[in-house]
């Protein structure tokens, strides 16, 4: 009888462990999700013979009201008629921190994989083959700045790795419109 009584009484007792185990779990997953912010962009950009289109989905976790990190994918397309196309495929991690509730500071790092397809090669610099299309991958570091309002961050960044001849980007100074819900 006696077996039997501390048998039964393991039981409830790892039952009872087991549960609360498991509720901690829980409101840990939960706590976790309410500090998700997601978010994004989408650009399009077109004039006579040129088109360009993007899609970069992004979420951050926030740490407090302060700091937050988080990843980010990106796709774009590129044409100008007669001259280019280009397909941009990447990632990114950022942090971002906020002085005060208005202004925010940010660090990215962003990993692009660029394939450019050119038509003439005489636009081209530097380039004496009859084939000039590249593929390669290309790193950026920017440093960031902005006004926050809300879920909403307008600012500049800089790219302190930029390469004339290999960014997607005309300057190393790129202005930014965020947002995180």
């Amino acid at each position: 009888m006696k077996k039997y009584f501390t048998l039964i009484l393991l039981l409830i007792c790892f039952s009872c462990f087991n549960g609360y185990g498991q509720e901690e779990i829980k409101n840990m997953q939960s706590n976790f999700w309410k500090q998700v912010q997601i978010g994004g962009g989408i650009g399009l950009s077109f004039n006579n013979n040129f088109f360009s289109g993007s899609l970069s989905p992004s979420g951050v976790y926030r740490f407090n009201e302060r700091f937050a990190t988080g990843v980010g994918l990106s796709v774009s397309y590129n044409s100008q008629k007669y001259v280019y196309e280009s397909y941009v495929f990447g990632t990114s991690i950022i942090g971002l921190f906020n002085v005060i509730p208005q202004l925010q500071i940010s660090a990215e790092f962003e990993q692009l994989f660029i394939n450019r397809n050119f038509e003439d090669t005489i636009i081209v610099t530097g380039c004496n083959t009859a084939n000039c299309d590249e593929s390669y991958w290309y790193p950026g570091l920017y440093l960031g700045a902005g006004f926050s309002s809300g879920p909403v961050t307008i600012g500049v960044r800089l790219d302190v790795l930029y390469d004339d001849y290999k960014s997607i980007y005309g300057s190393a100074y790129n202005p930014f419109v965020r947002v995180y819900f």
